[in-house]
This record gives structure tokens, sequence and C-alpha cells, in this order.
């Protein structure tokens, strides 16, 4: 699945010439963390986030009273504070590949950009929802963590005893392992009981790691 799939199409924006402040309140307003900044061509120039806002923010020591840090605040323009090197993605992009760019340049937003103009936005709330989803978090069943060898055909192996048992897969997933030898196996199955998960799954694997039912 591409980040055109769950991406926020036609995202909340700001100029770079409005006040900080009003930055603030319209992230508080709409709910969100981050604003694309678009110059008057609709081009993405920054981006500026709660974070950003905060930095540049009197200190909660300061000698200041509060009209006075308003009237600083509302003279301090998006443009001065704002992240300006943008990390962007196309709508392309493969979901995984997004998440992954967040979690190594550790920012929680990436714009996405086609044509040179700004689509969307997806952030890691969204990917959190993807995340949701892919582990059928939200449906009952039999949920089994499994040490497995890392052999080829092993995960077809496992879902097909799961099936012959009679089970229906809601999510499958894998992540590495303890060692290159074995790999941890992630699934949840609806229509068998715990027990009979346990005994479809026993003969192709390490062992259990964890199972219940959720």
């Amino acid at each position: 699945m591409q980040v055109s799939n769950r991406m926020t199409k036609n995202p909340v924006t700001i100029s770079p010439d409005t006040p900080v402040s009003e930055a603030r309140d319209k992230m508080k307003k709409e709910s969100i963390h981050r604003l694309p900044v678009i110059d008057k061509n609709d081009h993405l120039i920054g981006i500026i986030t709660e974070k950003d806002i905060l930095y540049a923010s009197p200190s909660p020591a300061t000698s200041l009273d509060v009209y006075e840090i308003h009237n600083l605040m509302s003279k301090l323009k998006v443009h001065s504070v704002m992240t300006k090197d943008v990390i962007t993605i196309g709508p392309d992009t493969p979901l995984e590949d997004a998440a992954r760019i967040l979690a190594d340049n550790n920012i929680g937003g990436l714009p996405i950009i086609e044509n040179g103009l700004l689509i969307g936005i997806i952030t890691e709330s969204d990917l959190f929802r993807v995340f949701v989803e892919l582990f059928g978090a939200r449906e009952k069943g039999i949920r089994l963590t499994a040490l497995m060898p890392e052999k080829r055909g092993e995960l077809a192996d496992l879902a097909t005893a799961i099936a012959k048992a009679g089970g229906d897969i809601v999510s499958f997933g894998n992540m590495l392992g303890e060692n290159a030898t074995n790999r941890y196996a992630i699934i949840k199955v609806k229509n068998l009981s715990e027990k009979e998960v346990i005994s479809a799954v026993q003969p192709l694997i390490e062992r259990i790691v964890d199972v219940r039912e959720i």
C-alpha cells in the first residue's frame, strides 16, 4: 500500500509571514501538531511544528508578563522559526518506507509532493492506524507469538496448518528473531480455540513466546 491511500489530502497550511501565535492557535483549533508552510505560488518552503513554537517561546522562568509574551509572539513570524530543509516524499511511496523515514529522522510527519505541489501529508498517527489494521487489533481472536526456524516455506506451512485446523487468519506478521536462524511470527486467528491454535502450530515452531485471546 502507498501513502496516497492513507495520507491526509489537502492539509491545513500556513503562510511564512503569519505570526507564530496564529500558527499555534491554528494547530490547536485543528487538533494537529504541524503545519506545512506554503509561499504565494503554493510551493512548500518549510514546516512548523508545536516543538518549533515551544523552542521559540519565552522560558516559563521569564520575567515577562502575559501581555509582553503575547506581544512578542505576535511579532515573531513563521518563517523565522520553521524548518526549511523539509523531508518530503511522493504519493507512490510505500507506507513502510514512509515509516522508516520518520523513524530514521526522528520526525512526526512527511509532506507529500506531486508535480512540485503539496497534495497531502502523512503523520505518525496515520501510520499507527495502519499498524492497528495490519495486526487486526480491533478484531477478536487468538493472538500467538512464536519463534520459528528461518527456513524457506516455513510461513506458508504455518498458514496451511492453521487453515487445515479450521482457523481463519486475521493478521500475520514476522520480525527478526533472536539470531540469524529464526524469526518471530505474530499471528491472530479466529474460529479456533487457544488450545487448537497451539496444537496446529506446535510441530512447526521452536517455541511459543506468547499466546492470548484478545
